[in-house]
């Protein structure tokens, strides 16, 4: 099952090392990181578990000032690896990178307890004690990177992790987050990111967003190795022919076009883990792209987010809200909500069922089509009977290309081109007299 393994934990607790061992790949590529010694930017591996089967692997800076470029990376995960240093114990990096992948929703993972190789037995046994209070559901094992103890361990608990992570859905429309682009001689344009839902394929064509710009897919690549089709939940390289590296950047997505809304607003549930006010401004992390926003509440627990630039989301979709810190998260309920606030339409956008969410979003003739990134979990029967059997006429399949046909009181009635007249000449006036009986200026036309 194809599927996305995210790091997490505070810097220098080892995470890059562990990489490097589980995987052979040093994912620090950047002349400042290996400088440094630190993660600045994301990091990339394939990793083979004992059955044989091959993940990807997103390795994460663990300094509080990259924050950001974590949340980035852990949007496209589905199962985490959290890292702590078993002479340090759990630091702050360590609960806010948790916090995160709670609020994404990604609840299933492993703990490596790393360097127990430079730590006496009593200290790396109160560090795994310690780690299996932080994290009780999550299996926890002594590694060491330098040593190679304990990673065979590691692979055997990921895989079995991994085999009660729900798969993501093929079956949905096409959408993957941009978290890296870069140029390649003889190829052009290269863009990778996490597929999140459906499929890409050669000479698939998808739409640029926020820009709204179709592209063409000339070949796809899955952990370097040339494929003819990427399924969701794994890492995909595509080369966009014709298409500008400046003109592409992390945090646009690829989608199929017209399966998603492109919206400056944002309906949603909110989490929070502290106070967020009405009017409070906050940068939203959706997807691999961070946006200004603003908070209008509604209600107890939902709130509009107003954002200063446009997202392509879906109804599902989790974001993180932070400002100094992260002080929340929330669950998208309309990707694209009307301007007025309204909280019986909110309560019954935050209700499962499928009939209410629909009858929260359609209040004008619609086709299913259009509602599925805003409603996924409506069938087509609850979309038609949503409205009443007096509406359900207006909520039938046709064809994308072939619009309804109006009634007949709003036909459009053609008309007749109106014949353009010629303007009439202009007279000239006759010449005024002077006082002394000789001819004068003539007076200006009227």
């Amino acid at each position: 099952m194809p599927l996305t393994v995210g790091t997490a934990g505070h810097v220098d607790h080892g995470k890059t090392t562990l990489v490097r061992a589980l995987t052979g790949k040093d994912t620090d590529r950047l002349p400042e990181e290996r400088a440094r010694g630190i993660s600045i930017d994301l990091g990339y591996a394939p990793l083979a578990l004992p059955s044989g089967t091959t993940v990807s692997l997103v390795d994460v800076p663990g300094h509080e000032r990259f924050v950001r470029t974590m949340v980035a990376g852990a949007t496209g995960i589905d199962l985490f690896l959290l890292v702590i240093d078993a002479a340090e114990g759990a630091r702050p990096q360590t609960h806010e990178h948790l916090a995160v992948l709670r609020l994404l929703g990604v609840d299933r993972g492993v703990v490596a307890v790393t360097k127990a190789d430079s730590v006496d037995a009593e200290t790396l046994g109160l560090a795994v004690e310690e780690a299996q209070e932080l994290v009780p559901r999550a299996r926890v094992l002594a590694v060491s990177g330098v040593t190679g103890a304990g990673l065979d361990e590691l692979r055997a608990a990921l895989e079995e992790t991994a085999a009660a992570v729900t798969p993501r859905r093929t079956d949905f429309p096409t959408r993957l987050y941009v978290d890296r682009v870069f140029t390649l001689r003889g190829i052009g344009t290269v863009a990778t990111g996490t597929l999140w839902s459906g499929e890409i394929a050669e000479d698939d064509r998808l739409r640029l967003e926020p820009a709204g710009r179709d592209v063409r897919v000339r070949s796809v690549q899955v952990h370097d190795t040339p494929v003819a089709r990427a399924t969701a939940g794994q890492r995909v390289a595509v080369s966009l022919p014709g298409v500008e590296r400046r003109d592409v950047r992390r945090g646009d997505a690829l989608v199929a076009a017209g399966a998603f809304p492109r919206s400056y607003r944002l309906e949603v549930a909110l989490e929070e883990l502290s106070p967020i006010p009405d009017g409070a401004r906050l940068t939203v992390h959706h997807g691999t792209s961070r946006i200004p926003a603003r908070v209008v509440r509604v209600g107890d627990s939902h709130a509009q987010l107003r954002l200063a630039a446009p997202v392509v989301a879906a109804r599902g979709d989790r974001v993180v809200l932070r400002a100094e810190t992260t002080v929340g998260g929330a669950v998208v309920l309309d990707p694209a909500p009307p301007r007025r606030v309204d909280a019986d339409r909110d309560r019954l956008l935050g209700r499962d069922d499928p009939a209410s969410i629909v009858r929260a979003l359609v209040d004008a003739p619609v086709r299913v089509e259009a509602l599925a990134a805003r409603a996924p979990t409506a069938p087509p029967e609850a979309a038609r009977t949503a409205r009443g059997p007096d509406r359900a006429a207006t909520l039938r399949h046709a064809p994308a290309a072939v619009p309804p046909p109006l009634p007949p009181s709003r036909r459009a009635i053609p008309r007749r081109t109106p014949t353009r007249r010629r303007p009439a000449p202009r007279r000239a006036l006759p010449p005024v007299r002077g006082r002394r009986g000789a001819p004068a200026r003539r007076a200006p036309p009227p």
